[in-house]
C-alpha cells in the first residue's frame, strides 16, 4: 500500500512540475543580442525577436536564429531535467530514476 501512495505523490508532483514547466521559460541569444529567442520548459519557442540591422545579411542571420534556438532549447532541457530530478529526489529515488 506503503508504494501505491508513493507512485500516486510521484505522479502528482510529475504533473504539476509538468504545468509548471509550461510556464516558466528560457532566453537565450546569439550574435550579441542581435537574435533572443524564448523557449518553455517544454520546449515549445514562444518568441523569436530579431535585431532589424542583422536582417542584412540573411546567411548570417540563419544562422544566428539556430544558434538562439538550439542554446534555449539546451537550457529548457537542463531546467526540465533539474525540475524532474527534484522530483525524484524528493521520493528517496535514486538519481536517473526517471530516466534523466
Amino acid at each position: 500500500m506503503k508504494m501505491l501512495r508513493q507512485v500516486q505523490q510521484m505522479q502528482e508532483r510529475m504533473s504539476k512540475v509538468q504545468s509548471e514547466l509550461e510556464s516558466e521559460t528560457v532566453e537565450a541569444s546569439a550574435g550579441g543580442g542581435a537574435v533572443r529567442v524564448v523557449v518553455t520548459g517544454t520546449q515549445k519557442v514562444v518568441s523569436v525577436t530579431i535585431d532589424p540591422e542583422a536582417a542584412s545579411d540573411h546567411e548570417m542571420l540563419q544562422d544566428l536564429i539556430v544558434a538562439a534556438v538550439n542554446e534555449a532549447m539546451e537550457q529548457s532541457k537542463q531546467l526540465a531535467a533539474s525540475k524532474m530530478q527534484a522530483v525524484a529526489s524528493g521520493l528517496g529515488l535514486p538519481p536517473g530514476t526517471l530516466g534523466l
